[in-house]
């Protein structure tokens, strides 16, 4: 393919500057959401004696590329990764701690050469994880582990300086981390740790092009108390009732949400484009952790008119354009910190190039008992759309 340099460079140089900075509000937001989820993790600190329950853990990665697209296994390397975490342990300070069989969190920093391939460049990552016990053992365990901050790529693409990288088109993105975890006690102080996972980079289709980087890797490695664990860590805390947490009464929710993004379609239409959307959830809870229901959206993205203009499709007004949707929903409870999943159909609209299912994955964090904030990333298939940011209040009612 070839490219043609606009002739005045103080202007390329200028558009560049202008595309970067439109990924900064997305870093923003990450950010503050990585905040929010990690501020479970510290209200343990006002526990007596919590200090003694940080670890300071190291581990080293081997791993490759799993490629999802054809064209893009002309990166095909295996390259190591190393990672250092500062975690501490829990014993029952929030309830859902007791509920997740009193996990780990902490926050870890990443980093990897990826295979030192010249269009590609390095790995970079910082995220707050929290690892679940999966089984009860005093000396070893098998945990579940899943986190989600920010990751930064030394290269992207460029149509005119990297157009070979065309696997993300930002610096900034999602890094997310999931992990099968080993641990087994050497000593009082000491662990031994080893893991099979995914690590994955992102930017949720906010700049294109976005085929994202998956790279499982195999690690091991060591945990160590910066100081002797809490003699009282076995005797768990199980306060009574805790602000924010399912009571064991029979109550139902009703969530109305807006949220609002961008998706990026420079590569196919030459511009950026707004996506609105509005969602009701009909939930009830049936456990500590769990929620069940359905819901009902209607999105509008803009990029559909250009779409439908294209290919020629009658239509009589914007109206037409607009996507309604229902879905099935399930919830799951982390105290203020929330994951809900949807999965939907269509129920009309003038263009479903992406097809009649989608998915929706959402961050929610409770800003007051009712007033929540979330992050929603919706795909098609498991192909990202675009990610949106937005508020939503639930109302509460119990029927026993």
């Amino acid at each position: 393919m070839h490219y043609v340099k606009p002739i005045n460079s103080r202007l390329y140089k200028m558009h560049k500057f202008a595309a970067h900075m439109k990924t900064h509000p997305f870093a923003i937001l990450l950010v503050i959401l990585c905040v929010s989820l990690y501020q479970e993790a510290y209200t343990q600190a006002r526990a007596p004696g919590s200090i003694h329950n940080i670890q300071v853990e190291g581990r080293v990665h081997y791993g490759f590329f799993m490629h999802h697209h054809r064209e893009m296994e002309v990166f095909n390397r295996h390259f190591p990764a190393f990672e250092l975490s500062l975690q501490k342990s829990t014993f029952g300070a929030n309830r859902w701690e007791v509920l997740y069989q009193y996990p780990l969190v902490g926050v870890a920093l990443w980093h990897s050469p990826l295979g030192s391939i010249p269009e590609i460049g390095e790995a970079f990552a910082i995220y707050p994880y929290i690892n679940y016990p999966l089984n009860n053992h005093k000396n070893r365990s098998i945990n579940f582990r899943l986190g989600l901050g920010l990751g930064y790529l030394t290269n992207r693409f460029d149509p005119i300086e990297n157009y070979k990288h065309f696997a993300i088109g930002s610096h900034l993105n999602a890094a997310v981390s999931m992990y099968f975890d080993f641990r087994f006690k050497l000593s009082r102080r000491l662990r031994f740790v080893a893991a099979l996972g995914l690590t994955h980079f992102s930017n949720g289709s906010m700049k294109t092009p976005n085929y994202g980087l998956n790279i499982p890797t195999v690690n091991a490695g060591f945990s160590y108390f910066l100081r002797a664990p809490n003699p009282y860590l076995d005797r768990r805390l199980l306060p009574e009732l805790y602000p924010f947490e399912f009571d064991g009464k029979k109550w139902f929710s009703v969530e109305l949400s807006g949220a609002m993004g961008t998706k990026d379609m420079s590569q196919q239409l030459g511009e950026r484009f707004m996506v609105y959307s509005i969602s009701a959830n009909l939930l009830k809870q049936v456990s500590g952790k769990s929620k069940i229901g359905i819901g009902l959206d209607a999105t509008y993205d803009a990029s559909d008119k250009s779409i439908v203009e294209r290919k020629n499709i009658q239509y009589n007004h914007d109206w037409q354009l607009i996507k309604p949707g229902a879905n099935l929903a399930y919830e799951l409870l982390m105290q203020k910190t929330s994951f809900l999943f949807n999965l939907g159909l269509h129920l009309g609209s003038k263009e479903k190039t992406e097809g009649d299912v989608y998915q929706k994955l959402a961050i929610k964090h409770l800003l007051t008992e009712q007033l929540f904030a979330s992050v929603t990333l919706t795909a098609h298939f498991g192909k990202a759309e675009y990610i949106g940011f937005g508020l939503g209040y639930r109302f509460d009612f119990k029927y026993y």
